[in-house]
This record gives structure tokens, sequence and C-alpha cells, in this order.
């Protein structure tokens, strides 16, 4: 089979490697159709952050099921289904409490093992969604990705009736703006540096669109004055200044869930720090994108909106194309982030 393997150095190679076996009684064999490159896959490409090398990365895919170990029962071959890249213990307390994000112990699809950038993988029973029939297969591979924002929208008590501002109109955050208007959220806002993300937030249905490198923090906060009240902010760049910019135009009493991972230190002064205390505002962290009863609400929203088709995909790929095409296309980042998601399609 063919498989996209990540060596050290930022080596993308297409290798053909033998079709992996079922080795114990929860694996399920699954041949790939769909899998999309993460921007946390980047700098295991392209800064030695990889467990191990050779890897075979890859945590955001679907495909059909081939083949069930002995105690898999409620999948059979030709099912359509999604990766949910987390292995939690299920033994630990925090795993008891339904706090799967958050267990110490726990494997990775795509990272601690390999992963779906390969016609075919084996994986643990556990760590597959079963797709509803009238949901497009190729969709599947964006679920991971959609259930990050709806998390913190499960962290915050949902958005429904609220105004929500999306900090980041990446990929991620694109996601959460779309699944915000289908959850009934009031308003939806998008808040980036590129114009030309901020246009396709627009043209997917944002109600606000700013330029935060054109407009100050007190100009957006004066924008959205109407909107202050009942709001969710959403922090989906990871960079140290639009956490602090999340926290200056957030309203009265408003949540921030921070979802973007830092790379850099964060220092806030003591004016923006302050905002925290005299705005009373709830900071949510939301890491990954599970919950109880496994795998969580999220992933059976992302499935039913997508089963809808409520949200809009294709404006969101930059690439798609066979293990050539994608790795030419990974290999060309040469670490820069994706300005729109790669995946990559097996027949």
């Amino acid at each position: 089979m063919k498989s996209v393997v990540i060596h050290a150095e930022g080596s993308v190679r297409v290798e053909e490697r033998p079709v992996p076996g079922i080795q114990a009684e929860d694996d399920v064999l699954v041949k790939v159709v769909s899998s999309g490159l993460c921007g946390s896959d980047i700098p295991r490409i392209f800064a030695g952050g990889a467990h191990y090398y050779p890897v075979t990365l890859g945590h955001e895919f679907s495909g059909y099921v081939e083949q069930c170990g002995s105690a898999v029962d409620e999948l059979a071959p030709g099912d359509a289904v999604a990766c949910v890249p987390l292995l939690p213990c299920f033994e630990c307390d925090e795993c008891a409490k339904g706090y799967f994000s958050i267990c110490k112990r726990y494997q990775f699809v795509g990272s601690r093992r390999e992963g779906g950038h390969a016609e075919y993988i084996v994986v643990k029973r556990a760590n597959l969604f079963l797709l509803p029939k009238e949901m497009a297969i190729e969709d599947g591979a964006f679920i991971e990705p959609i259930t990050v924002g709806l998390h913190a929208f499960h962290l915050a008590q949902g958005c429904s009736g609220k105004n929500v501002v999306i900090v980041g109109a990446g990929t991620i955050g694109l996601l959460a703006m779309q699944c915000a208007r289908a959850l009934g959220a009031n308003s939806v806002t998008a808040i980036d540096i590129n114009p030309e993300k901020l246009q396709l937030a627009k043209s997917l249905g944002a109600t606000h669109v700013f330029n935060s490198k054109a407009m100050s923090a007190a100009e957006i906060s004066a924008a959205l004055e109407e909107q202050r009240f009942d709001q969710l902010v959403l922090e989906t760049a990871g960079m140290p200044q639009t956490v602090s910019l999340s926290i200056e135009i957030a309203g009265p009493r408003a949540q921030v869930a921070l979802v973007g991972t830092l790379h850099h230190d964060l220092t806030l002064s003591a004016a923006v720090f302050g905002k925290i205390l005299r705005k009373e505002l709830t900071l949510l962290g939301s890491w990954m994108n599970y919950s109880a009863p496994w795998p969580g609400e999220e992933w059976r929203a992302a499935a039913r909106l997508l089963a809808e088709k409520r949200l809009a995909l294709g404006p969101l790929i930059a690439h798609q194309g066979d293990a050539e095409s994608f790795s030419r296309a990974v290999q060309a980042l040469n670490g820069a982030p994706m300005q729109g998601k790669i995946l990559l399609r097996f027949p």
C-alpha cells in the first residue's frame, strides 16, 4: 500500500508498505478514503516534533471498514467511519468523570502511533466513529477539526442566542463560525489580519468581519457595542497577541474560550489583565474535543451538521490529491502555516 512517510529533517516520502493486519480482538482495519493535514502536524514534519521517525501522520481521516477483530460486533465491513484519534485509558479518575481530553495515559493515532496518511490503517474500535449513511464519506475527514470548535461550545454550555466572536479565521475558526450559525448563535463575528480570510468568512455567513491589523482593539470593541452582552469569544489563532486581543474586545461578563495552542510565551500587560477582572470575564481552556459518553456530543453534532449539509467545506480546501500530489503540497509548506486544508485522497 502507499503511505506518506515523514523522515527526520522534513523529508516527506511516498513509500510502499505492507497492509497492516489485525492483531487484537478490538482492532479494525480501515481502507482510507480521505485524510487531512492538521496544523499540529507541521512541527512534527519540519521541527522534529514527532514522537519517533519515520512516522506516518494523519489523525483527520475517513474511510470504510475492511475487517473487524473478534470482539467488534457493532461495526461491519463496508461501514463508513471517521477517525477519533485520541485513545484514553478509560480507567483513570479523569476518564471516570468523562474528562477524556485530560487523560494522562492516552495514545493518539497519527502521533504516538501510525496514522491515516496511508491506504490502510489498523486502529482500535474506540478510535472509530460510525458515519450517517446520508453523509458524504469524504466529508468525514473534517469531523475531527469541526469538533475542536464544538468542544469549546460544549464547555461554554452552548452558543445558541449568544453573540459569538471568532478570533482567527483559519480552518478551525471558519468551521467554528459556521457551526455557531447553524446552532443558533445570535450573531457571528470573524476577526483576522488577512483580508482574503475575512472575505471568505463573510461569504460563509459572518455577521461582521474586522481586520485587527487595520483596527485597534478599542475600535473593534466599539463596533461590537450592540453585541457586547451574551458574548462568547473563541480564540483560535494561538498567538499571544490574539489572546490579548480576545480579552480586550470581550464584552461585560463574556466567556472567552482559549482554543489555539501557543508556541510563544504569553505576557499580559497590567491593563489587559485588569480587563479580566473589571469585565468579570470567564476564561475557558479548551483542549481537544471529547466528552461523555465517548467520544462526545461534539462528534454526533458534527456528523449531524455535515449530513444536513449545513457546513460548506469546499472553500476551506487549498489542495487535494493522491499520495504523490499530497506529499508535494506538504513538502512545499517548508514549515509555513497552511492557507487552507490539504487533503490526501485515495480512490
